[in-house]
Protein backbone atom coordinates (compact mmCIF):
# COMPACT_ATOMS: atom_id res chain seq x y z
CA UNK A 1 0.00 0.00 0.00
CA UNK A 2 1.07 3.53 -1.09
CA UNK A 3 0.71 5.96 1.64
CA UNK A 4 0.72 9.83 0.45
CA UNK A 5 1.42 12.20 2.34
CA UNK A 6 -1.18 15.39 2.80
CA UNK A 7 0.25 18.70 3.92
CA UNK A 8 -1.95 20.37 6.57
CA UNK A 9 0.15 23.02 7.57
CA UNK A 10 -1.92 26.29 7.86
CA UNK A 11 -1.19 28.59 4.97
CA UNK A 12 0.71 31.85 6.33
CA UNK A 13 -0.89 34.53 5.51
CA UNK A 14 0.69 37.91 6.52
CA UNK A 15 -1.93 40.01 9.31
CA UNK A 16 -2.08 43.35 7.80
CA UNK A 17 -1.35 46.39 9.62
CA UNK A 18 -4.33 47.93 8.84
CA UNK A 19 -7.42 47.69 7.24
CA UNK A 20 -9.92 49.34 6.40
CA UNK A 21 -14.00 47.61 6.12
CA UNK A 22 -16.64 49.92 4.50
CA UNK A 23 -15.34 53.37 5.84
CA UNK A 24 -17.32 56.66 4.70
CA UNK A 25 -16.35 60.23 5.47
CA UNK A 26 -18.85 62.80 4.98
CA UNK A 27 -17.51 66.66 5.33
CA UNK A 28 -19.54 69.29 4.86
CA UNK A 29 -22.35 67.11 4.41
CA UNK A 30 -20.37 65.55 1.30
CA UNK A 31 -19.44 61.90 0.95
CA UNK A 32 -15.30 62.49 0.68
CA UNK A 33 -15.14 58.62 1.19
CA UNK A 34 -17.89 56.08 0.40
CA UNK A 35 -17.80 52.58 1.53
CA UNK A 36 -13.42 51.89 0.92
CA UNK A 37 -12.10 48.89 2.29
CA UNK A 38 -8.55 48.62 1.48
CA UNK A 39 -5.78 46.46 3.49
CA UNK A 40 -2.39 47.25 4.33
CA UNK A 41 0.33 44.89 4.96
CA UNK A 42 4.27 44.77 6.04
CA UNK A 43 6.64 45.34 3.59
CA UNK A 44 4.14 46.76 0.95
CA UNK A 45 4.18 50.13 -1.04
CA UNK A 46 0.26 51.63 -2.07
CA UNK A 47 -0.31 54.66 -4.04
CA UNK A 48 -3.26 56.89 -3.71
CA UNK A 49 -4.41 58.02 -7.16
CA UNK A 50 -7.40 60.52 -8.45
CA UNK A 51 -8.75 63.56 -9.44
CA UNK A 52 -8.74 66.74 -6.69
CA UNK A 53 -11.35 65.83 -4.60
CA UNK A 54 -11.32 62.07 -5.02
CA UNK A 55 -10.24 61.42 -1.07
CA UNK A 56 -7.08 60.64 -1.31
CA UNK A 57 -5.78 63.03 1.26
CA UNK A 58 -9.04 62.25 3.37
CA UNK A 59 -7.74 58.26 3.39
CA UNK A 60 -4.30 59.39 4.50
CA UNK A 61 -5.97 61.05 7.37
CA UNK A 62 -8.05 57.99 8.29
CA UNK A 63 -5.07 56.34 7.72
CA UNK A 64 -2.93 58.00 10.51
CA UNK A 65 -6.00 58.54 12.91
CA UNK A 66 -6.51 62.16 12.50
CA UNK A 67 -10.01 61.76 11.41
CA UNK A 68 -12.68 59.61 12.21
CA UNK A 69 -14.72 57.84 9.48
CA UNK A 70 -18.54 58.26 9.66
CA UNK A 71 -19.17 54.64 9.09
CA UNK A 72 -17.04 51.61 8.84
CA UNK A 73 -14.63 49.70 10.76
CA UNK A 74 -10.72 50.25 10.97
CA UNK A 75 -8.72 47.21 12.43
CA UNK A 76 -5.81 46.96 13.74
CA UNK A 77 -3.19 44.55 13.79
CA UNK A 78 -3.21 42.61 17.12
CA UNK A 79 -5.65 44.89 17.84
CA UNK A 80 -3.09 47.62 19.01
CA UNK A 81 -2.53 51.07 17.06
CA UNK A 82 0.26 50.65 14.68
CA UNK A 83 2.33 53.45 15.01
CA UNK A 84 2.28 55.49 12.03
CA UNK A 85 4.41 58.69 10.90
CA UNK A 86 2.96 60.82 8.64
CA UNK A 87 3.99 64.16 5.93
CA UNK A 88 1.67 66.41 4.45
CA UNK A 89 1.87 69.13 2.04
CA UNK A 90 1.37 71.67 4.54
CA UNK A 91 4.79 72.91 5.49
CA UNK A 92 5.98 74.90 8.63
CA UNK A 93 6.78 78.18 7.17
CA UNK A 94 10.02 80.43 7.36
CA UNK A 95 8.65 82.10 10.41
CA UNK A 96 9.29 78.90 12.80
CA UNK A 97 12.75 79.16 14.08
CA UNK A 98 13.60 76.18 13.81
CA UNK A 99 17.20 74.35 12.68
CA UNK A 100 17.43 71.07 10.51
CA UNK A 101 18.34 69.39 13.57
CA UNK A 102 15.85 70.44 15.64
CA UNK A 103 12.96 69.31 13.34
CA UNK A 104 14.48 65.89 12.91
CA UNK A 105 14.80 65.08 16.50
CA UNK A 106 10.84 65.86 16.71
CA UNK A 107 10.71 62.57 15.31
CA UNK A 108 11.97 60.91 18.23
CA UNK A 109 9.74 62.65 21.14
CA UNK A 110 6.71 60.52 22.43
CA UNK A 111 3.37 61.33 23.74
CA UNK A 112 4.54 61.06 28.12
CA UNK A 113 3.55 62.55 30.68
CA UNK A 114 6.66 64.42 31.01
CA UNK A 115 9.32 65.45 28.77
CA UNK A 116 12.72 63.17 28.76
CA UNK A 117 16.16 63.90 26.74
CA UNK A 118 17.17 62.51 23.98
CA UNK A 119 19.29 59.20 24.54
CA UNK A 120 22.44 58.36 22.71
CA UNK A 121 20.03 56.11 20.30
CA UNK A 122 17.46 58.93 19.47
CA UNK A 123 21.16 61.02 18.14
CA UNK A 124 21.82 57.87 16.03
CA UNK A 125 18.86 57.35 14.68
CA UNK A 126 18.26 61.16 13.68
CA UNK A 127 21.74 60.91 12.29
CA UNK A 128 21.27 57.58 10.31
CA UNK A 129 17.86 59.42 8.60
CA UNK A 130 19.76 62.52 7.95
CA UNK A 131 22.49 60.90 5.83
CA UNK A 132 19.58 58.61 4.37
CA UNK A 133 17.52 62.12 3.00
CA UNK A 134 21.43 63.80 2.19
CA UNK A 135 20.45 66.59 4.57
CA UNK A 136 23.25 65.93 7.15
CA UNK A 137 25.35 69.61 5.91
CA UNK A 138 21.91 71.16 6.67
CA UNK A 139 21.90 70.35 10.31
CA UNK A 140 21.63 74.40 12.00
CA UNK A 141 20.22 75.43 8.87
CA UNK A 142 16.70 77.11 9.55
CA UNK A 143 14.17 75.22 8.33
CA UNK A 144 12.76 78.48 6.64
CA UNK A 145 16.04 79.16 4.80
CA UNK A 146 15.44 75.51 2.63
CA UNK A 147 14.57 75.28 -0.81
CA UNK A 148 11.25 73.37 -1.07
CA UNK A 149 12.95 70.31 -2.04
CA UNK A 150 15.29 70.54 0.85
CA UNK A 151 12.50 70.86 3.10
CA UNK A 152 10.55 68.06 2.28
CA UNK A 153 13.49 65.57 2.35
CA UNK A 154 13.76 66.99 6.27
CA UNK A 155 10.35 66.30 6.79
CA UNK A 156 10.55 63.08 5.30
CA UNK A 157 13.33 62.37 7.43
CA UNK A 158 11.68 63.36 10.56
CA UNK A 159 8.75 60.58 10.30
CA UNK A 160 11.56 58.21 9.19
CA UNK A 161 13.09 58.74 12.74
CA UNK A 162 9.83 58.10 14.54
CA UNK A 163 10.70 54.40 12.73
CA UNK A 164 6.96 53.68 12.70
CA UNK A 165 5.24 50.48 11.30
CA UNK A 166 3.41 52.56 8.52
CA UNK A 167 4.57 55.74 6.90
CA UNK A 168 2.00 58.10 4.96
CA UNK A 169 3.32 60.82 2.50
CA UNK A 170 0.56 63.41 0.68
CA UNK A 171 1.97 63.78 -2.71
CA UNK A 172 5.98 63.41 -1.74
CA UNK A 173 7.30 64.55 -5.07
CA UNK A 174 5.38 66.37 -6.54
CA UNK A 175 7.06 69.80 -7.16
CA UNK A 176 10.36 68.61 -6.32
CA UNK A 177 13.74 69.07 -8.17
CA UNK A 178 15.27 65.62 -9.50
CA UNK A 179 17.62 65.02 -6.34
CA UNK A 180 14.83 65.36 -3.54
CA UNK A 181 12.38 62.95 -6.17
CA UNK A 182 15.01 60.20 -6.36
CA UNK A 183 16.21 60.49 -2.52
CA UNK A 184 12.30 60.01 -1.27
CA UNK A 185 11.66 57.39 -4.23
CA UNK A 186 14.82 55.60 -3.00
CA UNK A 187 13.89 55.54 0.70
CA UNK A 188 10.27 54.09 0.04
CA UNK A 189 11.79 51.38 -1.14
CA UNK A 190 13.99 50.73 1.14
CA UNK A 191 11.15 51.00 4.12
CA UNK A 192 9.00 48.58 2.38
CA UNK A 193 12.35 46.46 2.52
CA UNK A 194 12.48 46.69 5.68
CA UNK A 195 9.33 45.32 6.22
CA UNK A 196 7.30 48.79 7.02
CA UNK A 197 4.46 49.90 4.61
CA UNK A 198 4.15 52.83 2.82
CA UNK A 199 0.67 54.67 1.64
CA UNK A 200 1.50 57.92 -0.76
CA UNK A 201 -0.67 59.76 -2.75
CA UNK A 202 0.19 61.14 -6.23
CA UNK A 203 -0.55 62.24 -9.37
CA UNK A 204 2.06 60.83 -11.13
CA UNK A 205 1.68 57.54 -12.72
CA UNK A 206 5.40 57.06 -13.57
CA UNK A 207 5.74 57.58 -9.66
CA UNK A 208 2.19 55.21 -8.69
CA UNK A 209 4.09 52.44 -10.97
CA UNK A 210 6.55 51.89 -8.21
CA UNK A 211 4.37 50.67 -6.51
CA UNK A 212 3.14 47.50 -5.01
CA UNK A 213 -0.39 48.14 -4.88
CA UNK A 214 -2.76 51.05 -6.86
CA UNK A 215 -6.08 52.35 -5.21
CA UNK A 216 -7.77 54.45 -7.74
CA UNK A 217 -9.99 56.98 -5.93
CA UNK A 218 -13.01 59.06 -6.94
CA UNK A 219 -14.91 59.38 -3.40
CA UNK A 220 -15.31 55.48 -4.07
CA UNK A 221 -12.55 52.68 -4.84
CA UNK A 222 -12.77 52.45 -8.06
CA UNK A 223 -9.83 49.67 -9.01
CA UNK A 224 -7.45 48.30 -6.86
CA UNK A 225 -4.40 46.01 -7.87
CA UNK A 226 -0.81 45.82 -9.15
CA UNK A 227 -0.27 49.07 -11.50
CA UNK A 228 0.04 46.95 -14.68
CA UNK A 229 -3.81 45.98 -14.16
CA UNK A 230 -4.98 49.20 -12.37
CA UNK A 231 -3.19 51.89 -14.68
CA UNK A 232 -4.99 50.89 -17.73
CA UNK A 233 -6.93 53.69 -19.82
CA UNK A 234 -10.50 52.20 -19.03
CA UNK A 235 -10.05 52.95 -15.30
CA UNK A 236 -8.25 56.00 -15.24
CA UNK A 237 -11.02 57.54 -17.55
CA UNK A 238 -13.71 56.14 -15.20
CA UNK A 239 -11.70 58.55 -12.49
CA UNK A 240 -10.25 61.16 -14.71
CA UNK A 241 -12.47 61.19 -17.69
CA UNK A 242 -11.09 63.35 -20.35
CA UNK A 243 -8.71 64.57 -18.48
CA UNK A 244 -7.04 61.22 -19.61
CA UNK A 245 -4.40 61.78 -22.14
CA UNK A 246 -1.78 60.20 -24.38
CA UNK A 247 0.62 59.60 -27.05
CA UNK A 248 -1.80 59.72 -30.57
CA UNK A 249 0.14 56.91 -32.18
CA UNK A 250 -0.05 54.58 -28.85
CA UNK A 251 -3.02 56.00 -27.41
CA UNK A 252 -4.34 53.03 -25.40
CA UNK A 253 -0.96 51.99 -23.90
CA UNK A 254 -1.05 52.32 -19.98
CA UNK A 255 2.70 54.17 -20.41
CA UNK A 256 1.95 56.46 -22.88
CA UNK A 257 -0.96 58.17 -20.78
CA UNK A 258 -0.69 60.79 -18.63
CA UNK A 259 -3.30 63.25 -16.45
CA UNK A 260 -4.28 66.41 -17.05
CA UNK A 261 -5.04 67.57 -13.31
CA UNK A 262 -4.80 70.80 -11.14
CA UNK A 263 -2.37 69.98 -8.18
CA UNK A 264 -4.65 70.84 -4.93
CA UNK A 265 -1.57 71.60 -2.82
CA UNK A 266 0.45 74.69 -2.58
CA UNK A 267 4.02 74.77 -3.13
CA UNK A 268 5.33 78.40 -1.74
Amino acid sequence: MILKMVDHSPTYTPVPHLSLEGVTVVRGGNRALDDVSVEIHPGTSIALVGPNGSGKTTLLEVLAGLRSPTSGTIHRRNGSRASVAIVTQRHVGGWMPLTTREVIRMGRFRSTMLPRRLRPEDHAVVATVAERLEVADLHDTPLGALSFGQRQRVLVAQALAREADLLLLDEPITGLDLVSQERILAVIEQETAAGRSVVLSTHHLDEARHCDTVLVLDGRLIASGPPETVLVPEVLREAYGERVLGNHAHHDHAHDLFLVDDHGHGHG
